[in-house]
């Protein structure tokens, strides 16, 4: 490590205190006119110290990018002082059109709404209100109808690096059969 690591280290975790999105190596190491390797070594440092030392919070690499999120043994605490009216739960059919989103993405309201059953103009509404799915281009057919996909936020909260994080989709569907014949 540089002469100046121990600058970069604590102007790292500064600049992840404050950040409200995960944040680039690149961006990260542009910041602090630092290189990219010495930047990538310290981060995974600040992480391994993090988890060494019970940390409540934890430093992760999610959506692309780098993060402090709340560690998840300490996630139950969390919840109790801030679930609230204003962080509600997502309701059954927000998972049910999130899921539908993720899995199926890019995918227009009409064929979120055919595979629901339900009109879904109202959940998808709300879930992009909450930045949790985003409009990701047009259809080509007539209408040219809005493709909604999941935002980087929907990483960032179930915690994956990418889609491919996402559990195959096969399993759960058996599943779920194997409920539902019983």
């Amino acid at each position: 490590m540089s002469e100046r690591g121990p600058e970069i280290r604590r102007g790292l975790e500064a600049i992840l205190f404050l950040a409200d999105e995960p944040l680039s190596v690149t961006v990260l190491a542009q910041a602090l006119e630092a290189g990219r390797r010495e930047v990538e070594v310290i981060l995974r440092e600040l992480a391994s110290g993090y988890e060494e030392r019970g940390s409540g919070i934890s430093l992760v690499e999610v959506a692309g990018g780098w993060r402090l999120m709340t560690h998840p043994a300490a996630v139950s605490h969390v919840e109790q002082f801030i679930l609230g009216s204003r962080h509600a739960r997502l309701t059954k059919a927000s998972l049910e059109t999130l899921a539908i989103v993720a899995y199926k993405q890019p995918v227009t309201r009409h064929q979120v709404s055919s595979i629901r059953g339900v009109d879904s103009d109202g959940v998808l509404r709300a879930l992009a209100e909450r930045g949790l799915v985003e409009e990701v281009g047009r259809d080509e057919g007539p209408g040219r109808p809005v493709l909604y996909g999941t935002a980087s936020l929907f990483l960032e909260r179930l915690g994956l690096r990418s889609l491919s994080d996402l559990p195959p989709i096969v399993p759960l569907l058996d599943d779920a059969g194997s409920r539902a014949a019983s």
